[in-house]
């Protein structure tokens, strides 16, 4: 499965792009769009046109955004969901499904530690992806996320094979389709996963 990463920002917007195969994780490319300043349209259009083409050249099979939390300040807060909302309709424009983990789920997955740092996550996705050296943090940070569900799809898969749910479809597992609603809400009952 060739997943895509997506680091949303105003002034640089990371991407990533991994294949999974089973436990092994293929780099393919990332890098970060430049998003020179302007007028707020004017930044949102260059953010969409440039995941537009990243989605197109990245031939990828699903796109994974990070999701936004309300921080200390909510004039960032909101133009960085501007800014997420142009990359998630970029990608949705190309075709492509769109599923969303938190910085802490990010976290965990790459790091094992939801307060792990920007250095931290750099250095685990290099080793990861053996990578020849660090990533830069925006790119990092979408290949983290491309993992992340790299690891969540592997995981449910695993959890599939254990139990036979009645609410989710072999199909919908190895596709890698699962929404990160779909992902969150499961548990393991008595060997059986339920929703």
């Amino acid at each position: 499965m060739r997943i895509l990463g997506i680091d949303p920002g105003l002034n640089t917007t990371g991407y990533g792009v991994i294949d999974a195969h089973g436990q092994r994780l293929g780099y393919q490319a990332s890098g970060a769009i430049r998003i020179p300043k302007g007028t707020l349209p004017e930044r949102l259009k260059t953010l969409f046109d440039g995941v537009s083409e990243v989605a197109r050249l990245a031939d990828a099979e699903v796109a994974v955004v990070e999701i936004v939390f309300v921080n200390v300040n909510p004039q960032s807060t909101l133009l960085l969901g501007q800014a997420r909302g142009a990359a998630i309709a970029a990608l949705v424009a190309q075709g492509l499904p769109v599923v969303e983990y938190t910085a802490l789920q990010l976290k965990k997955s790459i790091v094992g530690y939801g307060r792990a740092s920007k250095s931290q996550i750099q250095e685990m996705v290099m080793r990861l992806l053996a990578l020849p050296g660090q990533p830069g943090p925006d790119a990092a940070d979408a290949l983290g996320l491309a993992i992340c569900h790299a690891h969540a799809q592997r995981g449910l898969a695993a959890l599939h094979r254990a139990s036979s749910p009645a609410n989710v479809g072999t199909a919908d597992v190895a596709s890698g389709k699962l929404s990160a609603a779909q992902l969150r809400g499961m548990r393991v009952r008595g060997g059986r996963l339920i929703g």
